[in-house]
């Protein structure tokens, strides 16, 4: 894939991450019984935040590392896995944004508790589903599979690696810039 391919997959990758999220803040205002009890339900499932922000800083560079890994990983099948979940992910975030919306958080609040960080942290997610479907192609592309597999999975780990390393600051914003800017 060049660089033009990888730009142009990128941005699709975005608008659908945006599509999702549209679709979210649409279900929780036609749907705001049903968007409460799956915020309760993420929110079970994430658990609550510490008052260490180090603490919290560990937490979701690891969660979102990983995560990132899977979306990854998820382009192997037949480069539909990224789009799935980057898909799901704008939708949550859209779900999650009706709903405190639906309920009275000011829409600048809103946006300052995702902004900061999210400026960051949806280009990681964005780059990690990309390197996925890098690798997919380079298996699709190639005469031989196998050398496809590793070329492909040297190019994803390298693109990995940068998101990593947009990960590692996006949970530094989010642990110590994004509480205090939103007043959390």
């Amino acid at each position: 894939m060049t660089g033009v391919g990888l730009k142009r997959t990128f941005s699709l990758l975005m608008a659908t991450f945006f599509v999702g999220v549209l679709l979210g803040v649409t279900y929780a205002y036609f749907q705001p019984e049903r968007a409460g009890d799956y915020v309760v339900k993420i929110a079970k499932e994430l658990g609550g935040l510490s008052s260490d922000p180090f603490q919290n800083f560990v937490r979701i560079f690891t969660h979102n590392a990983g995560v990132a890994l899977l979306v990854l990983i998820s382009g192997l099948f037949f480069g539909l896995g990224p789009w799935i979940m980057v898909f799901f992910n704008g939708f949550v975030a859209g779900v999650v944004s009706g709903f405190l919306a639906s309920h009275g958080l000011p829409a600048g609040k809103i946006l300052l508790g995702l902004v900061p960080h999210g400026l960051v942290e949806i280009p990681a997610f964005l780059l990690s589903g990309t390197a996925g479907i890098l690798w997919y192609r380079c298996i699709r592309d190639a005469e031989d599979p196998a050398e496809g597999f590793k070329e492909g999975m040297k190019k994803a780990l390298k693109l990995y690696a940068v998101t990593v390393g947009m990960l590692l600051v996006a949970a530094l914003i989010e642990a110590y810039v994004t509480p205090k800017v939103a007043g959390l």
